[in-house]
């Protein structure tokens, strides 16, 4: 009873009709509002979904929904894939996913991140844990990332019957979108400093995070460009108001520091950008600072994804879109990646440049293959990131070439350096419909 009253809080019904004269004081469009005498507007809003233990109901997913603390009544919904398309002799990767929104909408319980982590669970085979954090400003930052930590820890307890049964405690991934990339990502942090959770974080995928920071990286961090989600100054606003004005854009939560990204323990970090997202610098800046880490010595612990022609989470909105396709493939790879079985790109939907891709590479196997790519030295062209004082190798990947569907269709919500000595970029096609990516 208490995780479907949080459900109808976090995910709030249409009927929020605004009096003609009521004064907005807070404009966090397209997110919320807040106005005179201290109404609450949600502009995003997503039907609660209830969970169902009934995996083939479920497209195969079976989903049951937990409190995590109960002093605060945190709760999270676990996604279980179908055991008849797992290995029955190994257990599964456990994937803490937090959902985005600005830290004030959104919910683990609402339709279209339910449909998100439904999908990532059956596509990466993963015991899926789905956190519905305490949302601004009813509950300020950094109560949020309390949560986060509190359902790690609930984790890595094992003590829920699912995680027992089947989970991995050295197989854990951390992921989320926006700000909930940030949460994951801060999360790690914290498991690295305290240490002694009793999981091993394999890794972070952190999809559009959202960081900002006193200072510019660019002009698209200056002036709005007309095209992207987000105007700057709406960015400036939002950080003071989820935290009640009590932290600063110098908080390493949002604006990380070398230490804390050098303290992290996991093996691995993948970052995904989307071409027109004001925050893309922010997560160029991130991946380049933790290729320098000791950690990602081995060349290929950090991998930035970058997609073309896209907005910020645009996976979320058109789930069914080519380039959307394409960052879930490349996301499935990265958890199965110690077991990974690359699949060829299909040659018939390959332009002729990239057809010396479309190879399969069996486990253990090495190949000495002229992949004939052109490659260049990445440029970091964020304000004070010149790019030539950080040189090493690098996974980067290039998605799209700014085509965008104009019959896009809107899934489950609606509103009321990369530090490269050789770069390989692949810019892929949106014709390349979902096909796997191997790792260049």
């Amino acid at each position: 009873m208490a995780m479907h009253q949080i459900s109808q809080t976090t995910c709030p019904a249409a009927n929020n009709k605004q009096p003609d004269a009521e004064e907005i004081t807070v404009d966090l469009y397209p997110f919320i509002r807040e106005y005179k005498g201290g109404r609450i507007e949600r502009l995003v809003r997503s039907p609660f979904v209830a969970a169902s233990e009934d995996a083939a109901a479920n497209h195969g997913v079976a989903t049951r929904d937990v409190v995590v603390d109960e002093m605060t009544g945190v709760s999270a919904r676990l996604f279980l894939p179908s055991l008849r398309d797992a290995d029955y002799d190994e257990r599964l990767p456990v994937i803490m996913y937090v959902h985005g929104g600005s830290f004030c909408t959104g919910s683990a319980f609402c339709r279209m991140y339910h449909a998100y982590a439904r999908s990532l669970a059956a596509r990466t085979g993963a015991l899926v844990v789905s956190v519905d954090y305490r949302l601004a400003p009813e509950h300020p930052v950094p109560m949020a990332y309390d949560d986060a930590w509190a359902a790690l820890r609930w984790m890595a307890s094992f003590s829920d019957p699912w995680l027992s049964a089947y989970g991995d405690p050295t197989r854990t991934f951390l992921a989320g979108d926006s700000v909930g990339a940030n949460i994951a990502y801060n999360t790690a942090v914290r498991a690295s400093l305290v240490g002694g959770i009793g999981i091993d974080i394999e890794g972070l995928l952190l999809v559009h995070p959202y960081f900002w920071g006193v200072d510019r990286l660019s002009s698209w961090e200056t002036a709005w460009d007309g095209v992207a989600m987000f105007k700057p100054d709406g960015v400036d606003r939002l950080w003071p108001y989820v935290t009640a004005g009590k932290l600063g854009h110098d908080d390493p939560r949002v604006c990380p520091v070398d230490e804390e990204i050098a303290s992290l323990t996991c093996r691995r970090v993948l970052v995904a950008v989307a071409g027109k997202d004001t925050f893309r610098y922010r997560g160029r800046q991130l991946a380049s600072r933790a290729r320098l880490c000791a950690w990602a010595d081995d060349g290929d612990a950090v991998t930035l994804l970058e997609t073309e022609g896209e907005d910020y989470c645009f996976h979320l909105h058109n789930p069914l879109r080519a380039s959307s396709k394409i960052l879930m493939e490349n996301i499935v790879q990265f958890v199965k990646q110690p077991r990974l079985r690359a699949s060829p790109l299909p040659g018939a939907l390959l332009r002729p440049e990239l057809h010396a891709y479309a190879y399969t590479f069996q486990a253990g196997e090495t190949t000495s293959m002229d992949y004939s790519t052109t490659t260049r030295r990445y440029v970091d062209d964020t304000k004070g990131w010149s790019g030539k004082k950080h040189m090493a190798r690098n996974t980067c990947l290039q998605i799209g070439q700014g085509r965008s569907s104009k019959a896009a269709t809107r899934h489950g919500s609606f509103l009321g350096q990369v530090r490269p000595i050789m770069t390989n970029r692949v810019s892929l096609s949106a014709t390349v419909l979902g096909a796997p990516i191997c790792r260049l």
